[in-house]
């Protein structure tokens, strides 16, 4: 994203919403904040009173575990929101980490934005309020799904549930994934030399074709998921 007005126009919070109202009353809520790699933005614990726009970099959004393991929740690029969650909540506690893959750059809002009224033009709030629901109820949808695929016993049906649901979400066999091979491995819950393993095995056997984090499924067996609903 060049500017931050490049980074709001394809956010799903601010759609339908032109760019000149952007400029004239999102951005001058927003403040601009850089990280190094593996700053913590968030912590458990921590209370939440912003929620932020990431401009450059990535965000991984996990769970750490007493004896260290990691579990992947999501990880958020370019034009994705963080922090909406929280702030909908009773208390503004947050239950994980958020933390900076790498050089991250974010823009930062107060919550009062999103829900104090007068602070943006009624039609403008209720624009915001509607994606912000959308956002919500998909963000409890992806919850369900991973949910789902950590159901599976095995690697391989845990690696085939999740590459089925991105191509169906998709709309095609062939599809990047956002995770690096180590975060798909701890989204997974999953090790990840065995993970790499398994999807040269699966490659072998003519089940998938990958390259980095591209994939074409070419055999999703008989599971079908409801993935294609969320965005």
């Amino acid at each position: 994203m060049d500017t931050p007005l490049s980074a709001l126009v394809p956010c799903r919070l601010f759609r339908d919403l032109p760019p000149e109202t952007l400029e004239r009353e999102i951005l001058p809520w927003g403040r601009g904040r850089d990280y190094e790699k593996q700053a913590v933005l968030i912590a458990p614990g921590d209370r939440v009173d912003w929620f932020a726009v990431v401009l450059r970099g990535k965000v991984q959004i996990s769970q750490i575990f007493s004896d260290g393991t990691n579990s992947l929740m999501d990880a958020l690029g370019p034009g994705h929101t963080l922090g909406t969650d929280l702030i909908c909540t009773r208390s503004r506690r947050s239950p994980y980490y958020a933390v900076a893959a790498g050089p991250l750059q974010i823009l930062r809002f107060p919550a009062a934005l999103l829900l104090e009224p007068g602070r943006v033009p009624g039609g403008t709030r209720e624009v915001l309020w509607r994606n912000l629901l959308t956002l919500l109820s998909d963000e409890s949808l992806r919850k369900h799904y991973r949910l789902a695929i950590l159901a599976q016993r095995g690697l391989r049906d845990r690696v085939l549930v999740y590459l089925t649901m991105q191509a169906e979400r998709r709309g095609t066999p062939t599809f990047r994934i956002p995770f690096s091979r180590e975060e798909l491995a701890a989204f997974l819950c999953v090790n990840r030399s065995a993970l790499s393993h398994e999807l040269s095995r699966m490659e072998a056997e003519g089940l998938i074709r990958f390259r980095k984090n591209e994939f074409t499924l070419l055999s999703a067996g008989k599971r079908r998921s409801a993935w294609s609903g969320t965005e």
